[in-house]
């Protein structure tokens, strides 16, 4: 691939950059490159939200807008996507410079919902991209996900929630997605982009094949998905990662399909749009998948890297590995295919050889009478690390286990079975005496570490207590008739 600059489209034109550093960010660019200030830092590591801005893609013919972080953005992944930042708002629908706001900034004014004023340009900025995306008020729970990645430290958040449906009551304003997705489609005409800048490469193949090659003709280069994890090496660590090679420009690896052989999620698909099948695939996903970080960052990150990261805390690898996941690894031709849990040698290391990249992650169709649950325990509600992420799939005909895989996050070196817990389950009555004892074996299988997110004594009794909430919400009708059967952790743990 010839080099060339980087194109993007932002405030009603395509713009070439070039000579700028690879790991430079959106947010960086914005402010001190064209000096649109109304983006703004807060924590430098997508957790504010202050710095929320949208892009524009092309997706089945039509126009996609989703909120992004662009302090964890490296400006070259703005290569052939639109960028709207909130300077753009008063220019969208024929507004024009008049002086005239948004419907979203408007209802901010009129219910005092932009406070200091600090936060205000990326609450406006989440607000404005769940406009466009609904056509009608959304609910409230909605709304509050779409502000999930948007923080405030003046006062409450009603004012801002009570924005939305005065948005909706005034004349609607809308992106010129025909304008835009003109220009989308001539930079989609333009070359894969190639990219030297500062000294490093920023390499964003378009096809399978194409990245096969460049993995290979590069094994030390640094894979780039969503960004949310290599950002936070440069803007908190003061990383340097080398040559990029970019996974987001590569359509194969975001298909996602569905069918009697089960599912399959490319490696590049969003985590937005991966946690959407996996709920519909299996409904139990619903509430982790919204807790999972924030909108933002599901719009950025993606399956395939957060999978790959390996991190011993990652909330999606026990769920995956509960549910019988593979992982499926490509190395110029060749194809490998491993289940999900035998990939994880150590803490954040992989089996992945050099060369070789994650191709997708395949999971099985869940028999009739399995019983699937995943919980997420955390100090906050939302946008917070797992102090344990554990996932139960147990098989059970006629009153009887007949399959279990469990498996946790945050208590071991890596995301790990609980196999002795697993072959203590098998045939075994499902009852309050099998949980019970099956406790025991749990506390014995894992040594947690105590940091500062939780202690080892406290990481135990959860996993305990996330097997007993298993029973009490899966359980029969208790078969001995005396009442005996727990419903508080205290109660179990009196029994051990």
């Amino acid at each position: 691939m010839s080099e060339r600059p980087i194109h993007f489209h932002f405030r009603g034109a395509i713009r070439q950059l070039d000579g700028v550093a690879p790991t430079r960010t959106v947010l960086q660019y914005l402010r001190e490159d064209v000096h649109a200030c109304g983006t703004k830092e807060g924590c430098a590591e997508g957790d504010c939200g202050a710095c929320t801005v949208v892009l524009g893609e092309k997706v089945d013919g039509q126009l996609r807008l989703r909120a992004v972080n662009a302090c964890i953005r490296f400006v070259p992944s703005l290569d052939g996507k639109a960028l709207f930042t909130v300077e753009d708002l008063d220019g969208l629908g024929g507004l024009g410079m008049t002086g005239l706001l948004h419907p979203v900034q408007q209802a901010l004014v009129d219910r005092h919902a932009s406070q200091c004023g600090f936060c205000t340009p990326g609450f406006a900025m989440s607000l404005f991209a769940l406009y466009e995306n609904h056509a009608e008020c959304p609910s409230r729970r909605v709304i509050g996900d779409s502000l999930s990645g948007n923080l405030c430290r003046c006062t409450g958040y009603r004012p801002i929630v009570d924005a939305v449906p005065l948005a909706y009551a005034q004349p609607r304003v809308s992106v010129d997605r025909d304008a835009v997705l003109a220009a989308l489609d001539e930079m989609a005409a333009l070359p894969a982009l190639e990219y030297v800048g500062a000294g490093r490469r920023f390499s964003a193949p378009r096809t399978l094949p194409e990245l096969a090659a460049a993995r290979l003709a590069a094994p030390d280069a640094r894979l780039l998905a969503g960004c949310t994890d290599v950002g936070l090496w440069v803007t908190k660590q003061l990383k340097d990662p080398g040559d990029l090679i970019y996974l987001g420009a590569v359509e194969e690896l975001k298909a996602i399909r569905a069918d009697a052989a089960g599912l399959f999620i490319g490696a590049g698909a969003s985590l937005t749009d991966a946690f959407d099948a996996l709920t519909a695939f299996e409904p139990a996903w619903t509430e982790l998948a919204r807790r999972f970080a924030s909108l933002p960052v599901r719009n950025a990150g993606t399956l395939g890297g957060n999978v790959a990261n390996g991190s011993p805390i990652g909330d999606s690898m026990p769920c995956l590995i509960a549910m019988g996941a593979e992982i499926l690894l490509q190395r110029g031709e060749r194809l490998r295919r491993l289940p999900l849990e035998d990939f994880y040698l150590a803490s954040q290391k992989t089996a992945l050889e050099a060369g070789e990249f994650v191709l997708g992650l395949p999971l099985p169709p869940p028999p009739a009478d399995r019983h699937f649950r995943t919980w997420k325990v955390s100090k906050r509600e939302d946008q917070d690390i797992s102090a344990v992420c554990g996932a139960f799939a147990l098989d059970i005909r006629d009153g009887h286990i007949q399959g279990a895989r469990i498996a946790f996050g945050g208590m071991a070196a890596t995301p790990l079975r609980a196999r002795a817990t697993e072959a203590f389950l098998l045939t075994r009555p499902w009852s309050q005496a099998t949980v019970i004892a099956a406790a025991q074996v749990l506390a014995r299988e894992y040594t947690p570490l105590s940091d500062m997110r939780a202690s080892s004594a406290y990481r135990s009794r959860v996993a305990a207590g996330l097997l007993q909430r298993l029973w009490l919400e899966h359980r029969e009708d208790d078969e001995s008739g005396d009442g005996a059967v727990p419903v508080r952790l205290a109660d179990l743990e009196d029994t051990l």
